[in-house]
């Protein structure tokens, strides 16, 4: 007796055969497993006078620069030339950012343990300087159980360039279509999608469980 390949029942079944499992969760940090809160290290300052140095020297922009890995003492250097009124904050921000970073964003350190015990496979990408990285473990020990982390400012690339998920994708020799990533940046989200993983915008703990669900990570 023969099977007839070509008997609709035989298509579904290699249909679903051909959708990959996600098996691994790539994972931002900032604001997903640790809450970010820049006005943290200026505590003494109202929120008008903070936004007066991000406003006039263009720090949150620049920032992103000290996530791509230019050194802090490059950018004190380029305040003090331009606006020496606030190069002091310059140096508050780098010395006092441990206060920028708020612990665990609630609820996700619980889901990381979850999937930990699925046997899901964790990594991290995240927009970080290298200067200031060794907060972020004391600040959220569940990054501390992620396999391996690509840290922006040690790689010279910050996301979105979609040049960073490629390496992260190599580095730790990822399947995108096995990969889910989870960034609470949309621009990021739209990056990775670009370069073929999963990608989901982070909103709460709550709604990336139920789409860890849907994916069949968690039960």
């Amino acid at each position: 007796m023969t099977i007839d390949e070509s008997a609709p029942e035989i298509e579904a079944v290699r249909v679903v055969e051909a959708v990959p499992v996600v098996d691994t969760v790539l994972y931002d940090l900032g604001n997903v497993l640790v809450g970010w809160d820049p006005y943290g290290p200026f505590e003494g300052l109202s929120h008008g006078e903070v936004d007066a140095f991000f406003a006039e020297t263009d720090f949150l922009v620049r920032n992103h620069e000290q996530d791509a890995g230019r050194p802090w003492a490059e950018l004190r250097a380029l305040v003090e030339e331009s606006w020496p009124q606030h190069a002091h904050l310059v140096d508050r921000y780098v010395d006092g950012f441990a206060a920028s970073l708020t612990g665990p964003v609630p609820g996700s350190a619980e889901i990381v343990d979850e999937l930990l015990a699925t046997g899901t496979r964790l990594y991290g990408l995240t927009n970080w300087s290298a200067e200031l990285f060794h907060h972020a473990v004391p600040a959220a020990p569940s990054i501390g159980v992620l396999e391996g982390i690509v840290v922006s400012g040690e790689v010279g690339l910050a996301k979105p360039d979609p040049e960073i998920f490629r390496l992260t994708i190599d580095r730790f020799a990822l399947d995108p279509a096995r990969t889910v990533f989870v960034d609470d940046s949309p621009r990021n989200v739209e990056a990775a999608r670009s370069v073929g993983l999963h990608a989901v915008h982070f909103t709460s703990a709550e709604a990336l469980r139920l789409e860890l669900v849907r994916l069949g990570l968690l039960g």
